[in-house]
This record gives C-alpha cells, sequence and structure tokens, in this order.
C-alpha cells in the first residue's frame, strides 16, 4: 500500500511532466508561426478592402472616412415693442425674459448650433430704452437667449442703427461680457475684419450678416464698418474668402418685403450670387413672415439652401401671421477621406413657433402646433409647413 507521502511525490511528478509538455507545445508553436507567416495578416473593412488596400491604408494612402454629423438652427426676429420688454420686467427693476422661452427652450436645446436674428439692439437701459420706431432692448434678452441654448446672434438688419453707434457700442460690450458671438455690426475695423468662424464638434462655420439697408439712418462717416450692408460691391469676394477658411458658410440677409409671404425677385436674385461666391446657407429675415426654402446650385452642381424668412421668434408685431415664426434646421455632415473633406447637406425643415399673450400680457413662444390645438389660432403647423416647402414641390 502507497503511504501518503508517496501519493504526493508521484503526483507532483506527474504534474511536472504534463507542465513540460505544455511548455514543449507553446515553443512549437511559436516557431512555426515565425517561420510560416512571412506576409501581413489580411485585414477588410465593411466594404471589403483585402490586405493590399489594408496595408496602404495602415501608411496612410488610403483612409476610412471620418464622419462627422451635426444638426443646427436659426430663429428669425427677436423684435422687442415696450409691450414685450415690459410683460419681463421684474419688481427690482431687472428683466427677465426666461419665462417667455421656457416652453420653447427644449427644442432649441437639442440643436448642437443654433442662431437668432437680434433685430432691436441691445444696447440695455443706460442709453435708454425705446420702442417702434426707433428700438433699443434690454440686455438682459441677449443673455436669455444664449441662457435656453443660442450660440449666434445676427445684428446687422434696418433697426441696428437706431440707438446710433452708442447702440452698437454698448451692444458689443454685452455680447463681449457674456461670450456671447455675434456678426453685422462691429466696433472697429479690425473687428469688422475679424472673421467669425465657430467650431460645431469638429465642423468650421463662417458666418456673415448683410442688411439692405437701416431705415434711411446714415452710416456716421468714418465708421462704415459699423453695420455691413447688402448693397457691397465686394460681398461675393467677402464670401469667397471666408469659403476658403471654412468647412460651412453661412450669410443672415436681412431684405425682402415686408408682410409678403413670398420672396421678391431681389431675394431671389441675391441668393443665387451668395451661393455662386460660395455661400453654403441663407438664413434670411426682415419680412416677420414665414417664406418658404428653396435648393440652389452653383455652376458646379454644389448645393446649398436658402430659408428666405423665418418670420418673428418673439415680439409684439399684431398683423396677420406676424405671431408666427419658425426654427430653421439642417443636417450638416463632414466626410474626410485619404486628406480630402467634403460637406453634405440634408434635412432641411422649419418647425412653427407662435408668439402667445394675453392682452400682452403673460408672452410666450409656443409651438404652433400647440397653440392651434388650444384654439390660440386658427392656422396649422401643417399648413405652414407645407407653405415653407412648396418650392420642394418643383424640384
Amino acid at each position: 500500500m502507497m503511504t501518503k507521502p508517496d501519493k504526493e511525490a508521484k503526483q507532483l511528478k506527474k504534474t511536472g511532466i504534463i507542465f513540460t509538455a505544455f511548455l514543449l507545445s507553446s515553443a512549437a508553436f511559436i516557431v512555426f508561426i515565425t517561420i510560416f507567416q512571412t506576409e501581413e495578416p489580411v485585414y477588410a473593412d465593411e466594404l471589403g478592402t483585402r490586405s493590399g488596400e489594408a496595408s496602404a491604408e495602415r501608411s496612410g494612402d488610403v483612409s476610412r472616412p471620418v464622419i462627422t454629423d451635426v444638426r443646427i438652427g436659426a430663429v428669425g426676429d427677436v423684435l422687442l415693442h415696450a409691450r414685450v420688454y415690459d410683460d419681463a420686467e421684474t419688481e427690482d427693476g431687472g428683466y427677465d425674459f426666461l419665462p417667455m422661452l421656457e416652453e420653447i427652450e427644449p427644442y432649441i436645446q437639442e440643436l448642437d448650433f443654433v442662431m437668432a436674428n437680434q433685430e432691436s439692439m441691445p444696447g440695455g437701459t443706460d442709453i435708454g430704452l425705446s420702442t417702434y420706431p426707433l428700438f433699443n432692448s434690454p440686455r438682459q434678452i441677449a443673455t436669455d437667449l444664449q441662457t435656453v441654448g443660442f450660440d449666434f446672434l445676427s445684428l446687422a438688419n434696418n433697426h441696428s442703427l437706431d440707438a446710433g453707434l452708442e447702440g452698437i457700442y454698448s451692444s458689443i460690450d454685452h455680447l463681449n461680457d457674456i461670450g456671447m458671438d455675434y456678426t453685422g455690426i462691429f466696433e472697429s475695423p479690425e473687428d469688422r475684419e475679424t472673421d467669425r468662424i465657430i467650431d460645431v464638434n469638429g465642423i468650421d462655420f463662417g458666418i456673415l450678416s448683410y442688411t439692405y439697408g437701416t431705415n434711411g439712418i446714415p452710416i456716421p462717416r468714418g465708421h462704415e464698418y459699423s453695420v455691413s450692408l447688402l448693397d457691397n460691391p465686394d460681398l461675393p469676394d467677402e464670401i469667397a474668402a471666408l469659403r476658403e477658411k471654412s468647412d460651412v458658410v453661412v450669410v443672415h440677409a436681412h431684405w425682402g418685403d415686408e408682410y409678403v409671404r413670398t420672396p421678391n425677385a431681389e431675394q431671389e436674385r441675391l441668393a443665387q450670387v451668395m451661393v455662386d461666391a460660395g455661400a453654403d446657407i441663407i438664413i434670411g429675415h426682415h419680412p416677420h413672415v414665414l417664406q418658404p426654402m428653396e435648393w440652389l446650385e452653383d455652376e458646379d452642381g454644389r448645393e446649398a439652401i436658402v430659408y428666405y424668412s423665418l418670420g418673428n421668434f418673439l415680439s409684439g408685431q399684431v398683423f396677420e401671421y406676424t405671431d408666427i415664426g419658425g426654427i430653421a434646421r439642417l443636417n450638416v455632415r463632414k466626410i474626410e477621406q485619404g486628406g480630402d473633406s467634403r460637406i453634405e447637406l440634408s434635412r432641411p425643415d422649419i418647425l412653427p413657433t407662435f408668439v402667445h399673450h394675453e392682452d400682452h400680457d403673460d408672452y410666450r413662444v409656443i409651438l404652433l402646433e400647440d397653440a392651434y390645438g388650444k384654439e390660440y389660432i386658427d392656422k396649422s403647423a401643417e399648413k405652414l409647413i407645407g407653405h415653407t416647402e412648396q418650392y420642394f414641390d418643383d424640384e
């Protein structure tokens, strides 16, 4: 009979033999791989790329595409009549526009980058608030737009000089203080010459803004830089120059006929000029009502989208359709491959909005769909969407 120490010795010997065999097998496998694997391993991407292309890919000659998607947005006129900013006044003499914006905030926040046409200058109380026909608004409107998700303001419009250069400078001081990007008005020639290029998740958006005029108020001599005008022989060159530095060029255009629901011939002409110069996205405002969208092409077949007018986002106007605006939305895709890149635009639409109030109290920006459902208005979102997309039916 084998004693306990004898059993343990035998078990240890057996274990040693197994371990030695395992080491010899592993060594043999390594030698086999070293001798017989003389070529690169075969790789295949989603498109079936084989070893030669895979080798080139690793050396940088061929690369898989890198795709970046963002969804951007814009709204029309923020034009604060006294009845609007009076409604926003707080007990301590300040202003709070957030209650007016809280219901629409989720639809702003879901976008990656959002712009607005701040039509009344946010020059603030220090230079005196004012309403139609010469507007100057509380600075808080810019702060509150930023709070709910707006990233950029266009300020070239017919009310840019309502409070003179003082209104422009005071507005810009506040925008700089809160870190809100802007264009269309400028505090110096150097400010005017500074490109507005915004990186949105790796896509560079170059942004310009122009207005047809300033309601007959002349731009002071020596300060021609202060407001950018559509009647500008350098406009195509400015767009083309920004295109060389940007992935996407956005042009805000303050143009068209007030209260007219379709673009005029001059809007259509200028839009094509801008596209031919390099614009990808054109955001229109001034008519105070929604106008249609349209795809345009340059001579090389590059597609661009124009929103001819986005109506009023927040204002005290009471004419038909002026209480309706819209959030323009658009998908922008950047595709990078092999050192080259291209941009694709898709899914343009306008989400209709409505300015609701109770006899000029409790102003709120809400979805038109909700306003129609509550019988605040007899115009449905479906009807307005059809209006904005009518030019698509012809394409």
